[in-house]
């Protein structure tokens, strides 16, 4: 992250002041901890610091609280979800035989493409999303996925295209 101008870093100072206690609060019940809620708020200012045009932002934001809420509940989403993944692919490691088992490294690099995978899959719509899956790790044919659906083959084809397209400009926008 670049250095922010002066007036932008004044700006997200006086919100920071005004409102971190605030936002805090607001997090600590939904988390359930405070240190993750404290975790959170530093997340939701550099989310605020490196928003592309963050000062232009900052002065259209009539309701800061509503603002940073948002932000906090897109980031608390995401760690949730996260951990849920996490959680899930921990529970089917214990479940392997121990010749199976990984590094640490491994594991963290697998971890990671998780998250990955799964904050690229989060951008499609469910239908989109569910008949990518049932194709590709279930290798469902179009029509069973169509009647899983309740939709049509070509809907079912029309889908897979969709969430290809996605997958590969999720993929560039990645790499550049």
């Amino acid at each position: 992250m670049s250095k922010p101008d002066p007036a932008l870093r004044k700006q997200v100072s006086r919100i920071y002041q005004d409102h971190h206690r605030w936002l805090q609060g607001w997090l600590r019940p939904r988390v359930d901890c405070r240190h993750l809620a404290a975790d959170l708020v530093q997340d939701v200012f550099v989310r605020v610091l490196s928003a592309p045009d963050a000062g232009n932002r900052l002065e259209a934001v009539r309701e800061p609280r509503g603002y940073l809420a948002t932000i906090a509940r897109r980031l608390m989403i995401d760690y949730f979800r996260r951990a849920r993944l996490e959680r899930a692919w921990l529970q089917a490691l214990a479940e392997q035989p121990e010749a199976f088992e990984i590094s640490e490294q491994e594991r963290l690099i697998l971890l990671q493409t998780l998250y990955e995978t799964d904050a690229m899959l989060a951008g499609l719509g469910r239908k989109v999303r569910r008949a990518f899956l049932l194709s590709q790790l279930d290798g469902m044919t179009y029509k069973l996925i169509g009647l899983d659906l309740g939709v049509s083959e070509v809907t079912v084809t029309r889908y897979i295209a969709k969430a290809f397209h996605h997958c590969t400009l999720y993929s560039l926008q990645a790499e550049s």
